[in-house]
């Protein structure tokens, strides 16, 4: 069968071509049948691809920090004609050629989450906000994943820790409580699709009984990869819906955050679960994250923000991709980052363009991409002060080294080129003392 009217587009792969409707629908259906591993895959698409594409995919996840779940929904958005370059395809399975070596000053942990939890299960960067992480699962696992240290399952190159527990939830919200400054609080993770019914109620009533807590962020990739969750999964959607409506009552903002990166990912099957948020007053905002190979051209990206709004999906953030390990071939330069900014701008209602965002190295927090206040061309370092954090440390962003010079790649891995370049930065100043 064809899901033309689900997915937006002639399904080119029949991969599902023997499942009921029903099934492909419903949110279960869509868990049990995920890929998790490299043979499960292989089995499904071996007659779409070529042996050497599927060798280069079960070599890429040897080197990477995220391992496969892929839910047939998310298969089926694949274009497995053109695998090597379809946009779905390079966000959740690596190819090995096209990975690059990372930059030096790459972490696992580049905005340093693990130095700032305060509590079990809490990130605490900005006086009056929290980050709750409720589960370290998600429907699907992007290989980009900011949280790589902790979300999914261990890979050969890295073995995750556990930030979260439902132990912890108990110590968390006495923090919360303690802390009158907190008003906001996201609930993230992993992704609070992968959280019970009950326990979305319990943890959401829990924050709103918070006097001091005005806002609830609940994030989930889910509108974009699973958007059947908010159609088949009655006793799920309700308990959003109801914490929302018991948090209007209480005069209190209960928003959804999701993650959409290209304009394919739209499809019909959104419009429908957005039309379900919609009608019961649920503001939805996107986070989307700026992917080389992805949606790092204007035209994509004044797509997406044009189809998110027409589905009532706020564009608020574009991410530069943080610099966690094996994502060096997904970023792209401070520069470029400005430039597709300036063609966005524009293109549509100022209340739904997005703000391009970096997330400081280093625990800095977001910071507009413009408004560094240090840059070095030739090494690709851009420098960024985050006074409510810590108004005496600049935090310092790095260009992926394809885009700098032969002289700039080889000083910066040259033996102790790392720690020379950097001591450097200990002496920077802001442009604007600079230049005097």
């Amino acid at each position: 069968m064809s899901f033309n009217d689900v997915l937006g587009f002639e399904n080119s792969s029949g991969l599902y071509a023997s499942t009921s409707r029903e099934d492909f629908l419903n949110h279960t259906w869509q868990d049990k049948n995920s890929i998790i591993r490299i043979e499960q895959l292989e089995a499904l698409v071996r007659d779409k691809v070529s042996a050497g594409v599927l060798d280069e995919i079960r070599e890429g996840l040897k080197k990477v920090g995220m391992s496969i779940r892929l839910n047939p929904y998310i298969m089926d958005l694949i274009d497995w004609r053109n695998a090597e370059t379809d946009p779905i395809r390079r966000q959740f399975l690596p190819m090995l050629s096209e990975l690059e070596a990372d930059h030096p000053c790459m972490s696992v942990d580049s905005l340093e989450e693990r130095h700032t939890s305060p509590a079990p299960n809490l990130v605490h960067r900005y006086p009056d906000k929290v980050l709750f992480l409720v589960t370290s699962v998600c429907p699907v696992y992007c290989q980009y994943c900011t949280r790589s240290y902790a979300v999914g399952q261990d890979t050969p190159s890295l073995q995750k820790d556990n930030v979260t527990s439902a132990n912890g939830w108990t110590a968390a919200l006495d923090y919360i409580r303690s802390n009158p400054n907190i008003e906001d609080v996201v609930v993230s993770g992993g992704d609070i699709a992968r959280l019970k019914p009950q326990n979305i109620k319990v943890l959401g009533n829990a924050l709103l009984d918070i006097e001091h807590v005005r806002r609830i962020r609940f994030a989930t990739k889910s509108v974009s990869v699973q958007p059947m969750k908010f159609l088949s999964d009655e006793a799920w959607f309700s308990a959003i819906t109801e914490v929302a409506r018991r948090g209007r009552e209480m005069f209190k903002s209960v928003f959804v955050h999701t993650h959409f990166n290209h304009p394919r990912e739209v499809t019909p099957l959104v419009e429908k679960a957005m039309r379900r948020l919609f009608a019961e007053s649920i503001h939805v905002r996107n986070q989307a994250v700026l992917l080389r190979g992805v949606n790092d051209d204007a035209k994509t990206l004044i797509d997406l923000t044009k189809k998110l709004g027409r589905v009532n999906i706020q564009p608020y953030y574009v991410y530069s991709c943080d610099m966690v390990m094996s994502t060096e071939h997904f970023r792209v330069s401070v520069d470029e980052m400005q430039h597709l900014e300036r063609e966005v701008r524009g293109a549509t209602a100022g209340f739904n363009t997005p703000l391009f965002i970096v997330d400081a190295p280093g625990g800095g927090g977001k910071r507009d991409v413009h408004s560094y206040e240090y840059r070095n061309d030739k090494y690709g370092i851009t420098g960024y002060r985050s006074p409510s954090v810590d108004r005496n440390r600049m935090y310092f962003h790095f260009d992926p080294l394809r885009t700098l010079d032969a002289e700039a790649r080889a000083e910066w891995r040259a033996p102790g080129g790392r720690e020379a370049i950097l001591e450097r930065l200990r002496l920077a100043k802001p442009i604007a003392v600079a230049a005097e």
